[in-house]
Parts: structure tokens; C-alpha cells; sequence
């Protein structure tokens, strides 16, 4: 029996905001394959370290772990988009010094699973889809910073990425500005089992998916 498990926050645990319709975790269920369990432990509004205590809860026989995390670091710091500056330099190190902290926490959670030796799979994360085109153009720009620092990090442990900005791309894949929809949950389900079925772990190869 394998035994994927899910990490992260609402981008996996988005029943909350599907409550007419399946949460993406009953729809991964129905992509996998009959010999493979899925479980969730992603939690709404969790933060990058918040992914220790997750995997202190993985259930017995876990096989695969598909993380995404790190939207809800960056909600806590979008104010930074708004902040004054009197050069674009000063406002790039602005976000820079965000990307540092970002970086410093996705490093080590990527550690602690490396210590678990199982397959692993990481997420890049969505774009939002803000009504203010003015802070969707910025948002945009700035989440750059941050998958960047997803991809180098899941280069230097050898895992396979997951490109969400390329799996949700309509407005109907969105149930509020950060979460999404039924439709979007199951882009994301779909890309989740095949690269779980398709990669070959063995190989150690960051390939964007």
C-alpha cells in the first residue's frame, strides 16, 4: 500500500471554502490509483515551520509527502508592498530581506524531511487573484522572489516541483483571492497524482511539472 500525504495549509486543506462541492483531498482520492491511501494533514492558515508539527503527525506506513507552503509567510508580509521607497533598489531589498527569511525557513523544513527518506514533492505558489489589478501586478512581481527560492531549495534535496502558477490559471480555479475552488482543486489533485505516478524518485532530478 502506498501512502501519499499532504503538507502545508489551504491550498490543500480548502474544504472550508468548497462547502458546496469536494475538497481537493476527496478529489486526489479519486485520481489515485485503488492500492493508494491519501491523507491530509495540511492545515488552514499554516505557516512554513508550521510543517514540523505536521510531519510529527504523519500517520504509520507514509510513503509520498506533496508539500505547499509558504503562501501564508508571505500574506503576513504583503504590507511591504505598500511601503514608501525613494529608489526601486531600496524597495528590492525591501522584499529581499523577506526572501532571506523565507529561504532560511524553507531550508530547514526541508531538512527535517530529508532526515525521513520519502518520496517528497514540493509546490511553487499560485498566483493570487487580488481585484486590485494594481496589487495583483505586484503581487505577481514579487512571488518571482519567492518560487525562486522553492526551486533552488528543491534543486539542492533533488525534488520534483509542482509549477501551481501554471495549473491554475482561470479565475473559476479561485473560491476567494488565495484559495481555491473546486475546479481549481482538482488541477491541483490531477497534477499531484501525476507526479506522483510518473517521477522516478530513485532519480533525484528536480524537474518542474
Amino acid at each position: 500500500m502506498q501512502h501519499l500525504v499532504l503538507l502545508g495549509d489551504s491550498i490543500f486543506d480548502n474544504a472550508a471554502y468548497v462547502p458546496a462541492g469536494s475538497a481537493l483531498i476527496q478529489q486526489l482520492r479519486e485520481y489515485l490509483p485503488a492500492h493508494w491511501q491519501a491523507t491530509l494533514c495540511a492545515r488552514d492558515g499554516s505557516v512554513i515551520n508550521d510543517v514540523h508539527a505536521q510531519l510529527d503527525r504523519l500517520p504509520e506506513g507514509a510513503t509520498h509527502l506533496v508539500i505547499s507552503a509558504g503562501g501564508n509567510d508571505l500574506l503576513s508580509e504583503v504590507g511591504v508592498l505598500g511601503k514608501p521607497v525613494r529608489t526601486v533598489g531600496e524597495g528590492l531589498r525591501l522584499l529581499v530581506e523577506v526572501q532571506v527569511r523565507f529561504d532560511r525557513d524553507y531550508e530547514r523544513m526541508l531538512q527535517t524531511i530529508e532526515r525521513l527518506s520519502l518520496s517528497t514533492v514540493v509546490c511553487t505558489i499560485y498566483h493570487p487573484r487580488f481585484p486590485d489589478p494594481i496589487l495583483q501586478r505586484e503581487a505577481e512581481a514579487a512571488l518571482c522572489l519567492f518560487n525562486d527560492v522553492i526551486i533552488r531549495r528543491a534543486q539542492q534535496f533533488g525534488l520534483p516541483v509542482i509549477e501551481l502558477r501554471a495549473v491554475c490559471t482561470a479565475g473559476e480555479d479561485y473560491a476567494t483571492p488565495i484559495e481555491p475552488s473546486v475546479s481549481g482543486g482538482a488541477k491541483i489533485a490531477q497534477a499531484i497524482a501525476s507526479a506522483i505516478l510518473h517521477y522516478e524518485f530513485r532519480s533525484h532530478q528536480t524537474i518542474i511539472m
